[in-house]
């Protein structure tokens, strides 16, 4: 399933997207190019090699820029455990099950550092599902039988300093099996191909999106069974745009777990990429952690 999907950027831009889907820290960063450079350890994209723990350098942690005013994930960024083998015994069965494991892999505000704060509202109707219609505008319909459980989780950094609102939300959703789960992916994939503009809802509207998809193994992802992201515009009534926008995907056994970024005035979207990876790198080890094999 590797490979862009969306338009074509030819052989620099497939590079680039790869050194950033392949789950990678780059050491030594990418080339101009795309390709990777120095020495790399697995991770999702954007992730630290430092040990977690270990305070960020001085300026803050966020890629963006420099200074107090640059968006910051917490300290000591969670860092991605090996692959794990599926305990399938594991897997819940009924709709409680599921809620109950949703409720221990999804992240809550202080998993993302300590400007993140609640949205109002901040989670979503536990028995709706967003489907993107024929017109490419966003809906919600009730659960589809290969859903168990799925929630939404709405955050946000507040405007400050002469920059623009930051809103980050965090999704997971339990399906019964693997298989289930993969189809997700595969159906995010079609949408961006489908829809590049969407409509969010009155007033919010993703502009030019263009995606990619890396199995494991492929690109170095050795940190989740499916990887897909995809990015572009966020326009918004109120506050303007274009912004940039970002969207990243995992997946483990019958469970995925998604986080999406929209900038604001003077965010860059390096400065998403910080929150993106943080919220993925520990819903993912949480996911593991809940239904892999023990070791040994």
């Amino acid at each position: 399933m590797g490979g862009l999907v969306g338009q074509s950027r030819g052989k620099a831009g497939l590079r680039a997207w790869g050194c950033a889907m392949a789950g990678l820290f780059l050491v030594a960063g990418c080339a101009d190019d795309g390709t990777p450079k120095g020495a790399a350890s697995s991770g999702p994209p954007g992730t630290s090699a430092t040990p977690s723990g270990t305070p960020p350098s001085a300026g803050g942690s966020g890629t963006g820029g420099t200074g107090a005013s640059t968006p910051t994930a917490r300290p000591g960024a969670a860092t991605a455990i090996p692959m794990p083998p599926l305990d399938e015994s594991k897997q819940p069965r009924t709709a409680a099950e599921a809620r109950d494991l949703l409720g221990r892999v999804i992240i809550a505000e202080q998993d993302l550092g300590p400007q993140v704060v609640r949205s109002t509202p901040f989670e979503s109707d536990p028995g709706r599902w967003p489907v993107l219609d024929e017109a490419c505008v966003w809906q919600t319909e009730g659960l589809p039988d290969d859903v168990l459980a799925t929630s939404t989780r709405h955050f946000h950094i507040p405007a400050k300093d002469g920059r623009g609102r930051v809103r980050i939300s965090a999704t997971v959703t339990i399906h019964h099996n693997r298989e289930e789960s993969g189809w997700e992916t595969a159906r995010a994939m079609e949408e961006v191909l489908r829809c590049p503009d969407q409509k969010l809802r009155e007033g919010e509207e993703l502009k030019s999106l263009w995606g990619g998809a890396l199995y494991l193994g492929e690109q170095l992802n050795a940190w989740t069974e499916d990887a897909f992201s995809e990015s572009g515009d966020y326009v918004n009534a109120q506050d303007g745009g274009p912004y940039p926008y970002t969207w990243s995907q995992a997946q483990f056994g019958p469970v995925t777990m998604a986080i999406s970024a929209k900038a604001g005035q003077g965010v860059t979207n390096e400065d998403l990429t910080v929150f993106v990876a943080q919220g993925t790198s520990v819903m993912m080890i949480q996911a593991k952690q809940q239904l892999g094999k023990a070791a040994g």
